[in-house]
């Protein structure tokens, strides 16, 4: 069985390893080739001066 501290060290090595993969996997998306047009589009819809939703 694991004692207390084996548990602790697991638990933390773990939630380390999955936030620094999800990190790049965010970071892999943001800078994927072919999502550049709709974060393009997205980062001008900001300047568009109209009152109406986005198509």
């Amino acid at each position: 069985m694991f004692d207390h501290d084996t548990l602790v060290w697991v638990s933390k090595s773990f939630g380390l390893f999955y936030l620094i993969a999800l990190s790049l996997i965010v970071v892999a998306y943001a800078y994927w080739p072919s999502n550049r047009k709709t974060f393009d589009r997205a980062a001008r819809a900001i300047l568009i001066d109209e009152d109406k939703p986005w198509e």
